[in-house]
């Protein structure tokens, strides 16, 4: 086995204070949030720009993560279904994957729309998006 060291490079500020308070995805209400990012990490934000669209990879901090199986959407009606096959954060590697939109960069901070990410949530990496499509 591996030993994997992850480095966060910073942290989300947000409005969402409890996993009630989050939609299941972004674009079902999730608010704005700025992402603060650690002073070692800020030379990585040279040629972000507003309106850029980004991936943000977050550690779920609050989760448990010992779930295998869960009801999709937490649609308690549905059947279980393996965690692998939907996006819930409770999952052996909390890892969150959030599209979003640049809306301002500002001494050491980036602000992004939408976020369903936690205040306080670990901010692992930044992607640019790619438009591609998956080959057949």
């Amino acid at each position: 086995m591996v030993d994997l060291n992850l480095k966060p490079i910073g942290t989300v500020q947000s409005a969402l204070i409890k996993r009630e308070d989050c939609p299941l995805q972004g674009d079902e209400g999730a608010p704005e949030a700025w992402l603060n990012i650690d002073k070692e990490f800020l030379p990585g934000l040279q040629g972000l720009k507003v309106g850029n669209e980004i991936i943000l990879l977050t550690w779920f901090h609050l989760v448990d993560r010992e779930v295998l199986k869960c009801y999709p959407r937490n649609q308690i009606n549905s059947p279980h279904v393996g965690v692998f096959t939907t996006r819930s954060p409770d999952r052996p590697n909390p890892i969150g994957l959030h599209p979003v939109k640049v809306l301002a960069i500002e001494s050491g901070r980036v602000k992004v729309y939408p976020l369903e990410a936690l205040d306080g949530t670990l901010l692992l990496d930044i992607k640019p998006v790619i438009r591609s499509t998956i080959p057949g």
